[in-house]
């Protein structure tokens, strides 16, 4: 037999169910912002890397990055160079980073955003 929740349990329980479901939603939207700068910066420059990436994202979007370069990877926007850099990252040790570029798809992807803005820009 299962013991009942205090009132006070209870509401802690349902707290904590709130924070967790903000904690998800914050986390996606974070990805999809650093997946949005790995677009843009793709479309910039011809490779890059995490190394790149970090330069230009807030200290946020670090923990996301992994994340949304295997998302753009699995989706055919970003495809590896072959090439390895060392990381800058002191908490990394140095270790090896792929070097990307954007796919045809990528590029295609990130130039209809980009005519999206100007646009938007535009009509403003």
């Amino acid at each position: 037999m299962t013991r009942r929740l205090t009132v006070a349990e209870q509401l802690a329980s349902a707290e904590k169910d709130i924070l967790l479901s903000r904690l998800a939603a914050q986390s996606e939207w974070s990805q999809f912002l650093v997946m949005q700068a790995v677009l843009h910066y793709g479309l910039l420059h011809s490779e890059f890397s995490a190394n790149n990436m970090r330069a230009v994202l807030p200290e946020l979007g670090h923990g996301y990055l992994g994340a949304a370069i295997n998302a753009l990877r699995s989706g055919g926007v970003i495809e590896h160079t072959g090439r390895m850099v060392p990381s800058t990252s002191p908490a990394t040790h140095g270790h090896r980073l792929a070097v990307w570029t954007l796919t045809e798809r990528g590029l295609e992807i990130a130039r209809q955003r980009r005519d999206a803005r100007l646009q938007q820009r535009e009509a403003a």
